[in-house]
């Protein structure tokens, strides 16, 4: 799984908790073995290991939240099939 920047992550009621009850989850940064983010309405913003963010994952903790421009490519792409 590749975590890159700008991706977005839906936080599952479970955990909001642990993420000052924010809904959602913004990646910054991801070097080497450390994940950076951000929490939205000025919530906070914080690290963890890399390993701890693929567990959440994997349980669906955090859901990737599919971003406009993926869509927009996706659809670009069938109708260049069709």
């Amino acid at each position: 799984m590749n975590i890159e920047r700008g991706t977005e992550y839906q936080i599952s009621q479970v955990i909001k908790g642990h993420f000052n009850s924010a809904d959602i989850l913004t990646v910054i940064r991801h070097s080497g073995n450390i994940v950076q983010f951000t929490l939205p309405e000025g919530k906070g913003h914080g690290s963890m290991p890399y390993q701890h963010m693929q567990y959440l994952l994997k349980r669906n903790d955090l859901t990737e939240i599919s971003n406009k421009r993926s869509l927009l490519k996706q659809d670009r792409e069938e109708k260049h099939i069709g």
